[in-house]
Order: structure tokens, then C-alpha cells, then sequence
């Protein structure tokens, strides 16, 4: 799968205008690093990915445009490779990773995660160079009305080196798999780890049904982060589960609606959950410090009562 990845990202490149100029310009993004809470988060300015944070996800909007993850209204230009019998695998057009892949299902069905995340699993063990990522419908998913989800080259976020020094506490096992919550506050991040995906599934589904889920929202609110970590080798039997889950609270902070010097365009998704926090207007790039971020992510996460009250559901 390495070599068929890599052949459609030459070949995109090669023939598709849009993303090669936005690849391109990835070598030219500019990237500062803050320190929040002795944790360290990486800010980058990336002009193109103003199509995600602006993106108009209320009902309304949705209901007026063509999904455009849909296989009938893709590019001319775009071409994927099947996996499985209902997922593609796309360039992403719009890129924050060197390598950044679209993963929609072929059928135009809502995102939702519950009945999928042993599908994100298949596909973290079957890209092990890559993490995997799902945004909740109203968690950054620019998509929230067909079901996808997108990947990273390993190596960019944060968190892939942060989570192992970072476990706090053992919440609950399953069989051999481990849930632990990290210590990075204000983020709160709960990580599953396992060596078996079906004991990775059962810790995910506990963690799904123990939390709040707003009356006016599809889903419990959440970002997941999930990738295979193989030391090396290339055998499934060998490698480890990471699945991070980020419980939610907030779509987005005060500071995307905000006047005047307040306001910053930012949308938080499942990347700047993992360390990286994307940034389409320079002047807010510039800008944004620290305290920003730890604010935001006070915003956007459960508070530490809201969370105290989850792990004790899921211990139950």
C-alpha cells in the first residue's frame, strides 16, 4: 500500500493544478512553537486551509451546496484508490501534512463515528505511516453531512512523541488494552492503547456511551486521533492500537465570532487537538499566543469537573 499511496500522490501532483501549487506552498508555510502548560504546540500560517476554517456548516448552508465528497461532484482531476468496499482514498487538495489524505465513504451518509472506528482502525493498521484522523459533525468537520475521514504522515503532530510521558492515570483495562488519561490540561486527552483492535473497539464504545451528548447534536462531541505504532516491523500482530480521544464541549471558541482585535479565525479540529494549530490568516498567526491557545482550548474542552464526572462513567 506504501507504493500505490505514494504513486497516486506522483500522479496528482503531476496532473491536478490545485494541488500541486497547494503542496507546493506547504514548503513555504510558516510555523512558530508555544509552550502551554509545559507542552509544546506548534502554530502554522497556511493561507489555503481558509476553506476548512470558514466553512459554513449550519443546516442551511449544507442543505444549499453540493457535497463535494460526494464520487458524482469529486474534481475531473481527482483520482482515488478503493479501500475496502466503502471508503476512497483522495489527495487532499487543501493540505496541512506533506502527505495528507481524504478518506470519504462512497455513499453520501452522515459522519458519525460509533459504528466507524473499527474502520479507522483497519485503516491505521493498513497506512502505518500515517495517523488517522475523525472530526466530530460540529468538532471541524467541514463535511459533517458525508461520512469521512483523513490522514497524516506520521512525524508532524505533537502528540505522536507527547502521549507516552504524558499518562497520568490507568482509567480502566480491557483484556490487554489500557485506557489512560494524559496529563495535558487544559486538552484533556483520553488514549486507548492496545494491542488487539477488537479490545481497542470495546475501550472506544465505553468511552462513546459514557459521555453527555447535547440534545441538539448527532454525536457526542469529540475528535479522534488513531495510528499503528509497528517499531519497525510491518507485521499487524506486532504493532500497538493509538487511539486519542479529545471529549468536547464547544464547535468553536468566542474568538471566531469576535470584534475587532478579538477575532481570530480559528476552528479547532482534530489537528490542532494534536498539537498543530492551523492558522489561514497571517495577521492572527502573528498574533496568537500562549494564553490564546490555552484559552481556546479551555473553550472548546471539557472542563475539569466535566471531566472528573466522565471517567467515573466510564469506570462503571
Amino acid at each position: 500500500m506504501r507504493n500505490t499511496i505514494q504513486n497516486l500522490f506522483n500522479d496528482q501532483l503531476d496532473t491536478w493544478m490545485l494541488a500541486k501549487n497547494n503542496y507546493a506552498a506547504l514548503e513555504q508555510v510558516r510555523v512558530k512553537e508555544l509552550i502551554v502548560n509545559g507542552i509544546g504546540y506548534k502554530v502554522q500560517f497556511n493561507p489555503a486551509r481558509i476553506v476548512s476554517s470558514a466553512a459554513k456548516v449550519d443546516s442551511k448552508s449544507i442543505q444549499e451546496r453540493k457535497c463535494f465528497l460526494c464520487p458524482a461532484h469529486l474534481p475531473a482531476e481527482q483520482k482515488g484508490i478503493p479501500f475496502g468496499e466503502r471508503y476512497t482514498l483522495l489527495v487532499n487538495p487543501f493540505p496541512i501534512f506533506p502527505r495528507h489524505l481524504t478518506i470519504p465513504e462512497k455513499a453520501h451518509v452522515d459522519q458519525r463515528i460509533l459504528m466507524r472506528i473499527g474502520d479507522m482502525l483497519d485503516l491505521a493498521a493498513t497506512l502505518p505511516d500515517f495517523v488517522i484522523f475523525y472530526n466530530g459533525p460540529k468538532c471541524g468537520a467541514s463535511a459533517p453531512d458525508h461520512a469521512h475521514f483523513q490522514a497524516g504522515n506520521k512525524g508532524f503532530l505533537p502528540i505522536e512523541q507527547q502521549w507516552k510521558n504524558r499518562r497520568e492515570k490507568r482509567i480502566v483495562t480491557q483484556g490487554e488494552a489500557t485506557l489512560w488519561l494524559l496529563n495535558d490540561a487544559p486538552r484533556h486527552t483520553l488514549v486507548i492503547e492496545s494491542k488487539h483492535k477488537e479490545e481497542a473497539v470495546e475501550l472506544f464504545h465505553r468511552i462513546y456511551n459514557a459521555l453527555d451528548q447535547q440534545a441538539d447534536q448527532e454525536e457526542p462531541m469529540m475528535n479522534v486521533l488513531a495510528w499503528f505504532e509497528t517499531n519497525g516491523e510491518q507485521n499487524q500482530d506486532s504493532g500497538t492500537y493509538v487511539v486519542c480521544v479529545f471529549p468536547r464541549s464547544l464547535h468553536r471558541p468566542s474568538c471566531y465570532t469576535a470584534e475587532g482585535e478579538a477575532n481570530m479565525l480559528i476552528s479547532p479540529a482534530s489537528v490542532d487537538m494534536g498539537g498543530v494549530f492551523i492558522m489561514p490568516r497571517e495577521a492572527d498567526f502573528e498574533k496568537i499566543t500562549a494564553t490564546d491557545i490555552a484559552n481556546i482550548l479551555t473553550e472548546v474542552c471539557l472542563s475539569a469537573e466535566a471531566l472528573e464526572s466522565l471517567i467515573e462513567r466510564i469506570k462503571q
